[in-house]
């Protein structure tokens, strides 16, 4: 059991690495040497860079310590240790590319005048970390964190929250560079955000399961538990073994999936899912009107 664990928290942990390794990278040789922002705390870095030249490593995880004490405190859980390892992994990769930029081991990209060739670059690949970063159920801390703690408390739409926080923070960045490195930056968000997508298989807000299993109420009660989400127990009839079961009917975020269906095959391997694309998703935890 012991090695178990141990295996699947390699094999979720390695990814989120290679994850923010991308971030990172792309951080550090596209956005900053043609100043360029981001949203989230990553944007308070990059301002902190430009105005006051404060290494992003060092803000990134002063910023991030107090806000992982405080989901810590707030939040517990499996979520909040992977969030750790993604805070500082950036941390790590952020001052191990510095370093090596500093010594001109790796030459950043700078442009005089194509900065959408920037952009589209920057975007690719702070899409792709942050997509896998997400996809194994990791977080690089900052917004992700406030964003899940005003929904734990107040209920407010974790992408409402994520999206107000990068609105004020790309607002703020008028102050340290001209409107049209702004208005690139929106082109790199806009790009990142799609990759995100593409890593997590799909467009969609979230997908919702329908798991056919003989231990229905024992992985109703885990997911509750250990992920927060409301479950429906649906009575349904075999059509070849007339045997009456629960069928257990669940909606997550995408980068919940995995997540999700490792938790299923903890109870029973042989649990029979169906994972659909959901267009919208309205209610508790997710979009509210």
């Amino acid at each position: 059991m012991i090695t178990e664990k141990l295996s699947t928290a390699i094999k979720t942990t390695l990814p989120i690495l290679l994850g923010t390794a991308i971030y990172a990278f792309g951080l550090l040789y596209f956005i900053i040497p043609n100043k360029l922002t981001e949203g989230g705390v990553t944007g308070i870095t990059v301002l902190l860079k430009y105005g006051f030249g404060v290494s992003p490593s060092l803000t990134t995880l002063v910023i991030n310590i107090p806000l992982f004490m405080l989901g810590w405190k707030m939040l517990g859980g499996r979520q909040i240790v992977y969030t750790g390892a993604g805070i500082g992994s950036l941390t790590f990769f952020l001052w191990l590319f510095e370093h090596l930029m500093n010594r001109g081991w790796i030459i950043p990209f700078r442009t005089e005048h194509d900065y959408i060739l920037a952009s589209l670059y920057a975007g690719v690949t702070l899409g792709a970390g942050l997509g896998i970063v997400f996809r194994y159920g990791g977080t690089t801390g900052g917004s992700d964190i406030v964003a899940r703690i005003m929904n734990r408390k107040f209920g407010w739409s974790m992408g409402q929250v994520i999206l107000i926080i990068d609105v004020i923070i790309i607002g703020l960045s008028l102050l340290f560079i001209p409107i049209e490195k702004v208005l690139y930056t929106l082109v790199a968000v806009y790009i990142s955000s799609k990759v995100i997508d593409f890593i997590q298989e799909g467009a969609y807000a979230a997908r919702a399961f329908m798991i056919i299993t003989d231990h229905a109420e024992q992985i109703a009660d885990l997911i509750t538990k250990d992920m927060e989400r409301g479950v429906t127990l649906i009575p349904a009839i075999g059509a070849y073994s007339k045997k009456g079961k629960n069928m257990v009917y669940c909606v997550v975020a995408r980068h919940e999936i995995r997540r999700l269906s490792l938790l299923v095959k903890s109870i029973d391997p042989k649990a029979f899912m169906v994972i659909n694309d959901v267009h919208d998703v309205q209610g508790e935890g997710f979009r509210e009107e």
